[in-house]
């Protein structure tokens, strides 16, 4: 008889106790909801900035990248008009050796002096009107790289300050440190018959700031900075190249034919190469930049899931 008395005020003191565990349960997932909202609500926030940034340096560097295939393919045309410049004052060198040259039939020397005339006029005509075009394109080269440098000068800058910092790290760590909690308080109180429906629905959103690699943030910035500056380098040595060759200084310098001498080759062709490399630096920044933003989108399309479900 007291054996089953003892029985009975077991069972009745276990009922009791299973609403206070419940109860203790429900008030723990509570604590881990509320602790989850604090870690990672505004990662989405941060990410804005460098979103938008991303998205403003890709669209410089890629006028960048324009502005250098311009100022190549300038400095090609230049460099052919340039060639049948030379060609053309070889020909007008020829017509003057030629001019004193005797006929031999004496009745149709004023026919041939006229024609020797004609054409050398005409030579003439066309070569100051294709140095003209040839000084042209040389200012447009020069104008071209310019624009080139400028812009790769500001991918740098931009580059060089759209960064993640530290804050958003720990901000993302402490917010997986809290879906852990929230996914262990979900399982004791699934256990005891407390609704996880919540919880559910915020550890399914949240729960890919597990695997995001916001390092790759970093390395793609980085990497644009660099072929920005290499671009900048190269469009500054390259407009300084290109303004040195079309000028009146270099240009006066003529060979005994007329034509160009060397040097002014030589520094057509450096003012060439240096837009080329600029236009591959700046093209290199705009990859980068692009592969940034995707890698910001990756982050941040869990930020704006994960922020959508703690509202």
């Amino acid at each position: 008889m007291l054996c089953r008395r003892q029985r009975f005020l077991s069972i009745i003191c276990l009922g009791a106790l299973v609403p206070m565990f419940a109860h203790a349960d429900e008030a723990s997932l509570v604590a881990a909801l509320q602790k989850t909202y604090s870690a990672c609500i505004g990662i989405d926030d941060s990410l804005s900035d460098l979103k938008k940034m991303a998205g403003i340096n890709t669209a410089i560097t890629g006028v960048g990248t324009g502005l250098g295939v311009g100022a190549t393919v300038v400095g090609i045309v230049k460099e052919k008009t340039d060639q049948t410049i030379d060609e053309l004052l070889r020909e007008l060198a020829e017509m003057e050796d030629d001019k004193d040259i005797p006929t031999e039939e004496q009745v149709d020397e004023w026919l041939k002096e006229y024609h020797a005339n004609k054409d050398k006029n005409t030579t003439q005509s066309e070569i100051d009107k294709l140095t003209q075009k040839s000084k042209s394109l040389g200012y447009w080269r020069t104008g071209l790289l310019a624009g080139n440098t400028a812009t790769n000068v500001a991918g740098a800058i931009i580059a060089g300050n759209n960064r993640t910092d530290g804050d958003l790290q720990n901000q993302i760590d402490n917010c997986k440190a809290a879906i852990g909690e929230l996914r262990r308080a979900r399982a004791q109180a699934r256990i005891d018959g407390v609704d996880v429906g919540e919880a559910n629905t915020i550890i399914s959103a949240c729960e890919g700031f597990e695997t995001v690699d916001i390092s790759k943030i970093n390395t793609r910035a980085k990497g644009a900075m660099v072929s920005s500056i290499v671009g900048a380098t190269t469009g500054l040595t390259g407009t300084i190249t290109s303004a040195v060759a079309n000028s009146d200084s270099i240009r006066s310098q003529k060979n005994a034919d007329g034509t160009r001498t060397d040097k002014e080759k030589n520094l057509n062709t450096t003012s060439n190469v240096l837009a080329g490399a600029s236009t591959v630096a700046s093209a290199t920044a705009t990859v980068f930049n692009a592969t940034q933003i995707k890698a910001i989108k990756d982050v941040a399309n869990v930020a704006s899931k994960c922020t959508e479900a703690l509202k």
